[in-house]
């Protein structure tokens, strides 16, 4: 298990772009990460995933606006987002788990981030 930091998250106005980055704390190989987002009052949601090869997984919610992707070198995983609406607005996590094989499921992921605010305004 690899603790993790959260950052590139802000304020940004609808139709605009953020990158977040993830950076892992140790030097813990990470076979699989992925994105969660949080928004008050909801449950965590998966947003996207990639594995240690570099295929990657989508919400629908967010397919065709978020590119995940990865440095194999460090395991600091990214997620592009575009085309940010309002309701994209959350806590993003990101998560890493030490074996492979992708999952949507929040309890499936060992390590967690701190979190990072993304804020969409309209």
């Amino acid at each position: 298990q690899v603790p993790l930091a959260e950052s590139g998250g802000g304020l940004v106005q609808a139709g605009g772009s953020l990158r977040l980055a993830c950076a892992a704390s140790g030097r813990t190989v990470s076979m699989h990460m992925g994105w969660f987002r949080q928004a008050p009052g909801k449950e965590r949601e998966f947003v996207a995933a990639i594995s240690w090869i570099g295929s990657q997984f989508y919400s629908d919610s967010v397919q065709g606006r978020f590119t995940i992707s990865r440095d194999s070198a460090t395991n600091a995983m990214y997620l592009q987002m575009n085309s940010l609406k309002p309701e994209d607005t959350a806590i993003y996590y990101c998560a890493s788990r030490a074996v492979g094989g992708n999952s949507r499921l929040p309890a499936d992921y060992d390590s967690w981030g701190q979190g990072t605010q993304v804020t969409v305004s309209s």
